[in-house]
């Protein structure tokens, strides 16, 4: 009797699997393996999880010119995106700017969130050299580091970021 349930449950799997298929709206792609193997690296705020590679904000600035600038402006300053540097006004402000420079607390978080979303357009197409280029560019435009500075997995989680104590750890001492 177990194998005819299972048998059972595998067919109307399949059966159920098939009629989605077939009544699908055909909006996106299917994920490929890539794609997929993008998400299983995860960056710490510790540098734990980064890539081999380095970049600086030269390098970085054609990488942004190329790949970021139609959606998040001239120099970060915002598009049809968010502005990304050029903050006139601080969190605590009204009205307040959200830019890398106000806003992140670890540069780590700022490559790892480009490296899993950005460009929007081909999400993970970047190479290793010109993720960490182009962080190193939206480090010094929101002058953060200089732009002759280097950033790799050593040097990067050493910066420190302009509001690394702005978050509360609401864990901190609680259970």
């Amino acid at each position: 009797m177990s194998m005819r349930k299972t048998l059972l449950f595998f067919f109307s799997v399949c059966w159920s699997v098939a009629v989605i298929a077939e009544s699908s709206p055909d909006l996106g792609e299917i994920a490929t393996v890539d794609f997929l193997e993008q998400g299983r690296y995860d960056v710490f705020p510790d540098g734990e999880g980064l890539p081999q590679g380095s970049g600086n904000a030269t390098q970085g600035e054609a990488v942004y010119n190329q790949h970021c600038q139609t959606c998040h402006g001239l120099k970060g300053e915002g598009g049809s995106a968010e502005e990304l540097a050029g903050a006139m006004h601080g969190l605590t402000d009204n009205p307040p700017d959200k830019t890398i420079g106000t806003y992140w607390p670890y540069a780590t978080t700022l490559f790892d969130f480009i490296r899993r979303s950005m460009p929007l357009s081909a999400p993970g197409s970047l190479t290793d050299d010109q993720l960490y280029a182009v962080t190193a560019y939206l480090l010094y435009i929101n002058h953060i580091i200089k732009n002759e500075d280097e950033i790799s997995a050593k040097t990067l989680p050493r910066i420190t970021m302009p509001n690394h104590e702005g978050f509360i750890n609401v864990f901190d001492g609680q259970e």
